[in-house]
Order: structure tokens, then sequence, then C-alpha cells
């Protein structure tokens, strides 16, 4: 079964940069064709809050209003890796960082609507500080 595996935990400042990488085992992401998801769960959070940042579905990308301009996701093929570069963090960054795939892009939507429930394919997260 396919696996992810996030890292590039860190402290930054405020206004640094930091990238997280994702890791995916058992299967390549250029055979795979999965929808891939970026979600945070910010402190003192459930996994019930969650949210969905970034998204990827082969062709376009997509980001939640309060990271749009500043994080970017990527898919390095020949390195199985799904990229989240942000930029300019913010303290309301801070959070544990997850990431996910779906077979199709409805399962996309669905764990961003319902990140409490179960999925095949979601990672063991990374945690992200953000303090001045």
């Amino acid at each position: 079964q396919v696996q992810l595996q996030e890292s590039g935990p860190g402290l930054v400042k405020p206004s640094q940069t930091l990238s997280l990488t994702c890791t995916v085992s058992r299967g390549s992401i250029t055979s795979l064709n999965y929808y891939w998801n970026w979600i945070r769960q910010a402190p003192g959070k459930g996994r019930e809050g969650a949210e969905c940042i970034a998204a990827f579905d082969g062709d376009d990308m997509y980001y939640e209003e309060s990271v749009k301009g500043r994080f970017t996701i990527s898919v390095d093929n020949a390195a199985n890796t799904v990229w989240l570069q942000m930029n300019n963090l913010k303290i309301e960054d801070a959070a544990v960082y997850f990431c996910a795939a779906a077979v199709s892009w409805i399962a996309a939507q669905a764990m961003c609507n319902h990140p409490q429930d179960e999925y095949d394919y979601w990672g063991q997260g990374t945690q992200v500080s953000v303090s001045s």
C-alpha cells in the first residue's frame, strides 16, 4: 500500500521560509495519478478542525485563501515527492501539516470536508512552529 511521509519540521520566525516534503513510497507518483492535498491542523484544534490549504489535481493547483500567494504545492515525479513551499510565514500558520492523497477529486474534497474520517493515504504529519 502507498505510504506518505512528511518531513521538514521546523521552528521559524514570522516572514521566514520553510519547505515541507511528502515522500511517497510503495508507488510511483507518475503512475498513481492521485490527487494531492496538504492539510493542516492548528494547535488546540482536533482533526475535525483541520483545513485543506493546498491541492494539486495533476494539472492545476488550488489554495486556501489565507495561504494564496505565499504557499506553493508542487510534485517532483523524479523524486516521487510532493512539496509545499511556504514563504512569508505567519504566526497563524503554525500547525501540524499532513500530506494526503486521494484517488479522485471527489475523494480529495471529502478529505477537506471531513478530515476527521479515516483515509488510506494520509501521512503522520510534521510540526511547523512560527514564533518571534
